[in-house]
């Protein structure tokens, strides 16, 4: 309950500091230098809600599907109505602001390596509060299980049920869609459970990040991209809200 009631005002906070610094550019905008405005600019931006993605060392992508975040967040805002930045924060796990953001994002085709600092920073983070959405983009799947065994050798990643709350908080969902074939197995939404708190959210099989890509990326057709797209904003509405 502690972390629910955290999240709402984490929100709240957002949506009024939103509104604070927009009347501030509207007061700044007449008899401003250029200077001045960027300024104001830059602290609007600061208080919106963004998307972190990690940057990992062991060799895989971390860095791929560049055109995704910036699509989910535009979309995000524009169907929840919560401010969001333009684009996605790179961070690596190791960084002392990782309390800053809220919700993280892994995703890649190939290796992840994680430091003995990066691994307990993370399980800490995830234990306080924070949110971790890894999506598999096809290659990523054995290195992502044995992370997680690292940083959790104490739970175990499961199944997360199709009536959790991850599948409805925005739109009522089955589960995760399957934007691209893979290896043909249907498409799974795991998780690592604090109690009963949902604290790190693996889509595998699934391709998510994919289909949040620019429409001539991979030339998804539109359902598929919607597909995509509503999970993925489910999934960064619940890890705000939850």
């Amino acid at each position: 309950m502690r972390t629910f009631c955290f999240a709402v005002l984490f929100v709240i906070s957002v949506s009024g500091s939103f509104a604070e610094a927009q009347q501030v550019i509207e007061g700044t905008r007449i008899g401003s230098s250029v200077k001045e405005e960027a300024v104001v600019q830059s602290a609007l931006e600061d208080t919106r809600v963004t998307i972190a993605r990690v940057k990992y060392g062991g060799g895989g992508d971390w860095y791929s599907d560049p055109s995704s975040l910036p699509n989910l967040l535009r979309a995000f805002q524009e169907r929840t109505g919560i401010p969001t930045t333009s684009r996605e924060r790179v961070i690596e796990l190791s960084d002392a602001n990782i309390r800053s953001y809220p919700f993280l994002y892994m995703t890649g085709h190939g290796n992840i390596r994680l430091s003995p600092v990066e691994r307990e920073r993370l399980r800490n983070y995830l234990l306080s509060g924070g949110f971790l959405y890894a999506d598999d983009n096809y290659g990523m799947d054995r290195s992502f299980r044995q992370m997680v065994k690292e940083v959790f050798p104490d739970r175990e990643l499961v199944v997360v049920p199709a009536d959790h709350p991850i599948y409805h908080c925005f739109y009522d969902l089955e589960g995760p869609p399957k934007i691209h074939v893979h290896d043909g197995k249907p498409p799974q939404g795991l998780g690592i459970f604090d109690g009963d708190r949902l604290v790190l959210f693996y889509t595998y099989e699934s391709d998510v990040g994919d289909g949040l890509e620019d429409p001539d990326v991979h030339g998804d057709p539109p359902e598929k991209r919607e597909q995509a797209l509503r999970m993925a904003i489910n999934v960064l509405y619940y890890a705000l809200t939850r």
